[in-house]
């Protein structure tokens, strides 16, 4: 969520939620999202793995594990309130500093992206996007998959909880990517959280054997 703009009106925000809740249940789309278990949530992985043919299975798991732990030291350093829509308010009145939805998903891009995937990509993604109702997440593929074939992951609305699914199963939110922001955030980086990540060493994918003198 964005910072909300000023001048909205009360009467404004009372019609919405009455429009909203005019909405039979029976029209909302099924969710397909899932909270995850844990750092090792072997159902994560094995969707992450199984996005695309050539993805690794070991980058599927730091992927899963680096973004639940993400999720969690934020809202740690954060001090998140009970919900992600809490967070923006104590914000709004100067509560809090930091937890907005772009907050959260600036820090997990940087962070997956010091882990140097060869087989999974990322991709910035917005809905409603130049609103006071905009979201923002990260979507993973395989490399050159479509972003409608990735799986979403989402810190922010369950308050440091990791939130995860297909990017087209969410019934809430219309995901489209923006890649000017994915360059943006990597090219001129900025750091909302005091943990700095550090680029992970290059792994070989065949390692090379150690050549032999031959005795006399």
């Amino acid at each position: 969520m964005r910072p909300r703009r000023p001048g909205i009106k009360i009467a404004g925000a009372a019609a919405i939620v009455v429009c909203l809740c005019s909405i039979s249940s029976a029209q909302i789309p099924r969710s397909q999202l899932l909270l995850a278990t844990g750092p090792d949530d072997q159902a994560l992985v094995a969707r992450i793995a199984q996005v695309g043919p050539g993805v690794n299975a070991d980058e599927a798991r730091r992927v899963a594990e680096t973004a639940y732990n993400t999720g969690r030291q934020l809202a740690a350093e954060w001090e998140m309130a009970s919900s992600g829509n809490m967070q923006s308010f104590l914000i709004n009145i100067g509560s809090r500093k930091y937890g907005y939805c772009y907050h959260f998903a600036n820090e997990l891009l940087l962070r997956l992206d010091a882990l140097r995937l060869r087989t999974i990509q990322l991709h910035w993604a917005e809905s409603d996007p130049g609103t006071d109702t905009e979201h923002n997440v990260i979507v993973v593929t395989a490399r050159g998959q479509p972003f409608e074939q990735g799986i979403l992951l989402d810190n922010w609305r369950r308050a440091g909880h990791l939130l995860w699914g297909p990017v087209t199963g969410d019934p809430t939110h219309y995901w489209l990517e923006n890649k000017a922001q994915y360059y943006s955030r990597l090219q001129h980086p900025r750091h909302y959280s005091k943990i700095i990540p550090r680029p992970e060493p290059e792994h070989s994918p065949t390692p090379k054997l150690k050549k032999t003198k031959n005795k006399p």
